[in-house]
């Protein structure tokens, strides 16, 4: 079920309550939400938290996509990205057939330049120009590695297939990025490398993140940190440590455990202390700066929407950080600052998110739930509110 004109979560919320015969309060007691939140949601009030989403999706059994309209096809075709994502698919069921006679690989170090360059550039927020590059490039890579096993072939593989991940997942193809990951551990296990086998839990646990299944998502980070413990001592250890710890604090923040979310949160304050900015390690953006940032989105997570802003507002993001890093803090700002009533300064950070990372702003799903929160008091915001909604395809 995709995104339709005017449509909001709210609104397919109550189309599939509908067609399952449900009422509003047997919904809400499904999900283990507050009646007046689900009704107000449902009806388009207030915005759809991730929590509630996820939630929702649970007590209908149905994929959060589903909730959410992902992927927006509408704004896709426009777009004409939607041609791009066949490509990719395709190319990753080529994982297993050897090499291609019909392709001449060239050198490994050319590869892995043009591999990097794609990290580079999806955060940069360049994800068209990432989605048309990448498949040529993996089939490239997949016909090195069958013709010359070893180690770093199959480690630049898994380095596209992990792109494959950003791009679907950036673009709502849930389906495509599970499957990109999948991919990912299979040639990091030909790799023999711990690290990466660490990095493919961590966004493996991500997908249950977004999918409310929080209890499997935390027994990933855990085999994510027992993986990455038989890796040797070293900077880049720590960093894939550290963002593991990241993820597993958004995670408690998201089922409410406090104590879970800051004791995560501090693991990885101790360890961005020791490592500093590591932006280009594994281009996770790891360091004191992603910390702070994901307090930040720990807050929003337990509803503490006044602390978020607070302590957003006092985040400064340094040079050289990531585009599309920058431009998920701002939605992740706006989403706390709609929620206290700062109307003007969440329009102000949703118009930064499009600036920083605009093909990335424009899917994403904090975004437009906060932008459907703010739509409902739209006579108090100025008329390029109207525009950014068009733009959206809302």
């Amino acid at each position: 079920m995709h995104s339709l004109p005017h449509d909001h979560t709210g609104a397919r919320m109550k189309r599939l309550r509908l067609e399952r015969h449900l009422t509003q309060a047997a919904v809400a007691d499904l999900a283990h939400v507050p009646y007046s939140t689900y009704t107000k949601t449902e009806q388009g009030v207030i915005a759809a938290s991730p929590h509630l989403i996820a939630a929702v999706a649970r007590a209908l059994r149905v994929d959060v996509a589903t909730v959410t309209g992902q992927p927006y096809a509408r704004e896709l075709r426009a777009d004409e990205l939607d041609i791009l994502i066949r490509p990719i698919r395709q190319s990753l069921d080529l994982y297993d057939l050897g090499a291609d006679s019909d392709i001449a690989p060239r050198a490994h170090q050319l590869l892995a330049d043009d591999a990097e360059a794609l990290l580079v550039a999806v955060r940069a927020g360049q994800i068209k120009q990432t989605a048309s590059q990448l498949p040529g490039l993996i089939q490239e890579a997949t016909t090195a590695a069958h013709a010359a096993p070893g180690r770093e072939r199959w480690l630049l593989l898994a380095s596209l297939y992990r792109t494959a991940y950003d791009v679907a997942s950036k673009l709502g193809y849930y389906d495509l990025a599970g499957l990109s990951l999948a991919r990912m551990d299979w040639a990091a296990e030909r790799g023999s490398d711990a690290i990466i086998g660490g990095m493919y839990r961590y966004m493996r646990a991500l997908t249950y993140l977004r999918d409310g299944e929080y209890r499997t998502g935390e027994r990933l980070v855990e085999l994510g940190l027992r993986t990455l413990a038989q890796a040797e001592p070293s900077r880049e250890r720590s960093v894939v440590t550290g963002q593991l710890h990241l993820g597993a604090a958004v995670m408690a923040g998201r089922s409410k455990d406090r104590g879970r979310a800051d004791g995560h949160l501090d693991e990885a304050e101790l360890i961005a202390n020791e490592t500093g900015e590591a932006v280009a390690v594994h281009w996770l953006a790891f360091g004191p700066t992603n910390v702070k940032v994901h307090r930040v989105s720990v807050l929003a997570e337990l509803d503490e929407y006044g602390q978020a802003a607070q302590t957003g507002r006092g985040v400064t993001i340094p040079q050289g950080w990531p585009a599309s890093r920058r431009s998920h803090h701002l939605a992740e700002l706006a989403r706390a600052q709609m929620w206290t009533g700062d109307l003007g300064g969440s329009f102000e950070n949703l118009l930064l998110a499009r600036k920083a990372a605009p093909q990335q702003a424009r899917y994403h799903q904090t975004v437009r739930e906060t932008y459907a929160g703010l739509e409902a008091a739209r006579r108090q915001l100025p008329d390029s509110f109207l525009s950014y909604g068009n733009w959206l395809g809302i």
